[in-house]
This record gives C-alpha cells, structure tokens and sequence, in this order.
C-alpha cells in the first residue's frame, strides 16, 4: 500500500487538524468516522480494505477531527458546527475546489452538513453505514434515545479496559463476523483516538445531529450504501437519507458488518459501484494497464517483496489464490520470474 504523509492545517479557532494524504489520481477525501487516529488506521487491519482500495487509484486525503489522534485534543469547542468548519478549513487549505467526498458513519453526517452548505465543490458524494439523525433524533425506531443514554454511560465506565464489556460490545457491533485481529483493532483504536471525557462529549454531539435540512439542499450526484444489518447505524436511516437527498442512488448491501469485511462478496459489490461511481483515475500505460485491480493489488505486495502466504494474509485470500493471480500477472507482463515482475512493478510506481 503507498505510504502516507501526515501534515496539519489550523483551523478557525486556532486548532491544529492533522491530516494524511496517500496514493495519486483524481483527489478523494474521506472523513472521519466517530474516532480515528491517522498513523493508528493506517496499520489497522479493520481499516487496510478501505484505505487500500482508495489509495491504489486516487489521491486519498483522511484527517483526525478536533479531540482525536494527531489534531488537537484539548480544545474548547467540540460542537458539530466546529466539526463542519474544521473540514471547510482542510479543503481550503489544500486549495481544493472540486474533489469527491466519502462520508462513513458519523463523518456520513459532517459531509451531509458541508454538501449541502459548499455543494459546488464536490463532485461526487458517497454516504456509507451512516445517517441524518443522531440516536436522540430517531424518535421513529424504538428505544433509540435509551440506547443513547446507556451508550454514555458505559463509555464513562469502560474506557480504554480491554476487558470491559463496553469495549467487547463496541467491537462487535462494528464488525460481529470479523477475526479477533478485526475486533482487538476497534479496542487498541479506543485506546489510540481520545482520552474517556473527550470520547463521552464527542458522542453526545452525535447523538444529538440533525442533518435532513442540509441533506435535502444537496445537488451534486450521491450514491447512499448501507449495510442491511449494520448494528451502528440502523439500515432504515440509510434509506431515509436517500430519500430526503434529491436523485439520490440506494445501494443495500447484504452484510451485517458496519465495515465489511474484504473476503465478503457485498464488499466486492460495493466496490464495483464506488468505482463506477467517483471520477476515473488516468488510464494506465503500458503491460499493467491490462491487470485486474485485484492483480494490481497482488502485484504491490509482491513488489514490496511479500511471499504468496503474507500477501494472501494481507488480502484475505488463500495461497492457492495468490498463485493464480500471479501466474496472470507474468502472463500479463510477459515476465518468467518473480524478480522481473518486481522490476516491471517499481518502473510503473508499484511497491513504494
């Protein structure tokens, strides 16, 4: 995967946001979900399918909202609208005046808020596992603002104990079919992101979001994706969300993982529209040009010196897998060996 680099930009209060900018092609910026830490994400298991399949075709632009990871955590204001204008602070500053925007989970929410304000600057939106309410908002689905309240509190008592039930629970939910790898990562995430008095305040604000009046201004094309058993955010706010924003797409996805898992065929799917869907990157020259993505996938790691059993660690698929895709890639490359289909890799940017 390429590498990223880290910067940071001030915001209008002073704020220092840090951000990460990986891969190259047509600019896509994706916002941050309920906690993040950029150099935490970027080696987490959970998160390598997304950044991965971003990274490998556009310039992929990821930051830590006010409170968390790398940006500036001990700040006065913590409100949703300091959340917008953080993020119109990021584009300004990398002077972007069209670009495509990934909004998942609550960033889903901050990116409603900015389209519908700045929707002359983004190309395409894409909404995924995310909503126009907080749960204090949902005053259609049951028990919804009780849940809320519970959620606040376990977040005060199991902060950052791995042992904690709140911390299993909070795992589960986003991804209850993934390995113990997937879950220990969304509890080392807790521990990485944000202090316990941070994580409590931040989650209220959520809680308390309403978006439908931005998202019902919104004009650029959107494609709304959903889990149909997302455990974090209930598919029918989802399907609202499509129906508030004009001429927006629905896509259900049959998974009940928040974060899909790679090996899943929904993932497949919903990456096959993404891709359909955003800007295209430039075509490739030469020899690799004609690879699939998932053999240019296999052909990165191989460049960056992996065995078939890491690569097929990486991308969740069997060894016998593995060799498929590379015996079709020294077809491809009219190559007879691993060596020079490394060669052939690194002169066309692979590995680095």
């Amino acid at each position: 995967m390429a590498r990223q680099q880290v910067r940071f930009c001030r915001s209008f209060d002073g704020a220092k946001i840090a951000y990460a900018i990986s891969g190259s092609g047509p600019p896509v910026v994706m916002m941050p979900s309920w906690l993040t830490h950029l150099e935490y994400q970027w080696r987490s298991v959970a998160w390598q399918p997304w950044l991965e399949a971003l990274s490998s075709r556009y310039t992929l632009i990821r930051y830590d909202p006010r409170g968390c990871g790398l940006s500036d955590r001990n700040v006065d204001d913590l409100s949703f609208d300091s959340w917008v204008q953080d993020f119109g602070a990021l584009v300004d500053a990398l002077r972007l005046d069209r670009f495509s925007l990934i909004g998942i989970c609550q960033g889903g929410a901050v990116a409603v808020a900015y389209a519908g304000r700045e929707g002359d600057r983004i190309s395409n939106l894409v909404l995924y596992g995310t909503y126009a309410r907080g749960r204090n908002r949902r005053t259609t689905i049951p028990l919804e603002p009780e849940k809320a309240k519970v959620m606040l509190e376990m977040l005060r008592l199991g902060w950052g104990q791995e042992d904690h039930a709140f911390m299993r629970s909070f795992a589960t939910q986003f991804q209850p079919e993934g390995s113990i790898e997937h879950l220990r990562s969304w509890c080392d995430l807790q521990n990485a992101a944000t202090s316990a008095d941070n994580a409590v305040e931040l989650t209220r604000v959520m809680f308390d979001v309403d978006v439908q009046e931005e998202a019902a201004r919104i004009t650029c094309p959107t494609l709304v994706a959903h889990p149909d058993r997302d455990a974090v955010a209930p598919f029918e706010e989802g399907r609202l969300l499509a129906q508030i924003i004009p001429n927006a797409r629905f896509l259900p996805l049959n998974s009940p993982n928040h974060f899909m898992l790679p090996n899943e065929s929904a993932w497949a799917a919903f990456l096959q529209e993404l891709y359909a869907f955003l800007p295209q990157p430039a075509a490739e020259a030469g020899p690799v040009a004609g690879l699939t993505t998932r053999e240019k996938e296999v052909l990165h790691l191989l460049a960056r010196g992996l065995d078939n059993h890491q690569i097929g660690a990486q991308l969740n698929i069997s060894e016998k897998t593995v060799r498929n895709h590379v015996s079709g890639i020294f077809a491809k490359l009219s190559v007879d060996s691993r060596a020079r289909a490394v060669v052939a890799a690194r002169d066309a940017g692979y590995g680095s």
